[in-house]
Parts: structure tokens; sequence; C-alpha cells
């Protein structure tokens, strides 16, 4: 065997290995494997990988690791790891938004087929199947929250809106906070808008 066919197949196994080594649904770009070998090797090996079906290719330089279910087939990525992938990539933070910040507080059950979410890295935008990922450049002032539970809860109430906030959207956000959330909501205080930083408060109460 020829020593460069030798050395794609090694490549291959190993890229092989390390994305079994993770649970389906991991969505990941051609660095997260960059130590097995050069970039164009790494890429001809995701490639295969791609047509024997053990990965799925979901956009330019961004590939998942699919969950293969009995009825539904084979499941989408979800929005967040689509978008966790993108970030290590960009080396950039991520703050969910309107609809889908709502959601995954429990707020709502629709999930958004154009998810958002503020960043300060790069904007970027993924379609894959009827989904759209959108990472939206923004300022420091509103990545200030960002990774935190008083982040979430100050987008999914400025997408709900201060007419439409009722006993039950506080009860059930109330659920979710732990001591350390409530006393981090009042050091965001200053990072949410004077509405949203009376219901932080009465929260955090």
């Amino acid at each position: 065997m020829k020593p460069a066919i030798k050395s794609k197949q090694v490549i291959e196994s190993k890229a092989f290995s390390v994305i079994c080594g993770h649970r389906g649904g991991w969505v990941f770009t051609p660095r997260d494997l960059s130590r097995l070998g050069d970039p164009r090797s790494v890429g001809m090996a995701l490639t295969r990988l791609c047509r024997k079906g053990v990965i799925r290719h979901l956009a330019r330089g961004l590939y998942d690791y699919p969950i293969d279910h009995p009825t539904f087939g084979r499941i989408p990525p979800s929005a967040d790891a689509v978008a966790r992938a993108l970030a290590k990539r960009d080396a950039s933070r991520l703050q969910p938004t309107g609809a889908y910040a709502a959601n995954i507080l429990g707020l709502s059950e629709q999930v958004p087929t154009r998810i958002v979410f503020l960043t300060d890295g790069p904007s970027r935008r993924v379609k894959f199947g009827n989904q759209e990922i959108v990472l939206k450049k923004t300022t420091p002032r509103n990545m200030a929250t960002a990774g935190r539970k008083s982040g979430d809860i100050i987008q999914a109430l400025r997408h709900i809106g201060q007419d439409h906030i009722t006993d039950t959207t506080l009860a059930i956000l109330r659920r979710q906070l732990t001591p350390k959330d409530r006393a981090q909501l009042l050091k965001d205080l200053p990072h949410a808008p004077g509405w949203v930083a009376d219901i932080l408060r009465r929260l955090a109460a």
C-alpha cells in the first residue's frame, strides 16, 4: 500500500474514533479534528465519512454525528449544538434571544424555525432543512449577561413584552432560579431595560 494512501486511511480511522467517542448529536467543525493532520487531509477524511453515512454535512465547514431514530430516521441537530460549534470555532460567546430564549425557559412551547443568537463574534447564518440559525453580532452591553440565566430571562421578557407578562410567567421563571441565580439577577439589573429590571427585582425577592 502506498504511504499516501495508508496515511489517508490512518487519518480517517482516527477521525472515526474521535467522532464515535462523542454522543450522537455532536456538531463539530474540522478545527475540532485539527490535531489529526493537516486541514486538507482532515477535510478529505470527513468527505469520505460523509459518503459512508457516518457523519452528515450541514453547511460549509460544519458537520454532525447524527442520531438515527428507529421511527423518525435521522434527527436534525439541535440549534444549541450548531451554535456552540460555531462559537467554539470563532472563540465567541452566544446569547439566545427572541422566541428561542422564551422556549428554553419553558415560557413557550413553540420552537421557531429561525433561531437567533446574539454574539460578540462574526455574524453568521446557517440553514439546514427547514431551520435557520442566525448569529447576530451585537454590542458589548447586550453580551454582558451571556452564558447566565439572567441573560436568557432578559431576552425572553423583552420578546414577550411588558403587557404580556403574567403571574404564570413569573411562577415558571421562579421555579428555575437557584439562590445564586437570584443574586446574579440583582447584579445584572444595569444591563436590563427599566421595566425588565423591575421584574428581575420581583423574581429575586
